[in-house]
């Protein structure tokens, strides 16, 4: 029989400018219903509204990252979407803070949807991946089936989707899916890791190269110059432009603060 906890359903804490978002479902391997859901948007939202906030780094307690959607609740609460942004606030949301998977054990369903959907991951080297939802009757409708195949090789991705084969996280590594690979239980610290590379950097333009990235995805280089020159143009006149060559000439760190 499972035990339930009566501890909040996602856990926020901030670490120097780092918003660590824990799904803490273990019972059920962070499977996501209704309340988690709104409770991963609520945090989300915070990290998006909160200036003293730069990186946010998603990961699951227990021991798994997040097994999906839980199909116990499916059938009383639907797909549990939030707002336009998606599966748990994350799927479909327009962000403009970075976001790190920190994945140990089973990030599948639901939960691999979360991954892909985040801009940076790290994985132990006990993890793995699938899109089971063929199995059970569903579709990966919150990512998978649209961002699997521009992450992975066509024909590996085609299988993850029709056949919801697991990827173990070794080979979602070298196929670049994953960007740090740990030891059991480490994914947490190179995820922070890498958020503190990122926060040594100008926020702005961390937020504005997101963007790009995100307005130009498969266009080809016409299109995506023409998109891209208005967002960029404003930057190179701002006042960290100037303090970010300032601090290079004179070999110090620079200083983002307003």
């Amino acid at each position: 029989m499972s035990i339930r906890t009566t501890e909040p359903v996602v856990q926020s804490e901030r670490q120097d400018g780092v918003l660590v978002i824990t799904l803490n479902r273990p019972h059920v391997r962070n499977a996501i219903d209704r309340t988690l859901a709104e409770a991963v948007d609520a945090a989300l939202l915070v990290l998006e509204d909160d200036p003293g906030l730069e990186v946010g780094v998603l990961t699951g307690a227990g021991g798994h990252f997040c097994s999906g959607m839980d199909l116990k609740a499916f059938p009383s609460e639907g797909v549990p979407r939030v707002a336009d942004r998606g599966l748990a606030g994350l799927a479909r949301a327009h962000r403009t803070k970075p976001v790190i998977a920190a994945v140990e054990g089973a990030a599948v369903a639901g939960g691999f949807e979360l991954v892909l959907a985040c801009d940076l991951v790290t994985a132990s080297d006990t993890s793995f991946f699938a899109l089971p939802e063929p199995a059970r009757g569903l579709v990966a409708s919150e990512g998978g089936a649209i961002r699997l195949p521009a992450r992975i090789p066509q024909h590996l991705a085609m299988e993850m989707l029709l056949t919801g084969s697991p990827l173990p996280a070794a080979d979602a590594a070298r196929h670049g899916l994953v960007n740090r690979l740990t030891g059991p239980g480490k994914a947490l610290d190179a995820a922070l890791d890498l958020a503190r590379r990122i926060r040594a950097n100008s926020p702005h333009a961390v937020r504005i190269t997101r963007q790009v990235v995100a307005a130009t995805r498969g266009l080809a280089d016409a299109a995506a110059f023409t998109i891209q020159d208005p967002l960029t143009a404003a930057v190179f006149r701002t006042d960290t432009a100037a303090e970010g060559a300032r601090a290079f000439c004179e070999k110090r760190t620079p200083d983002w603060s307003p």
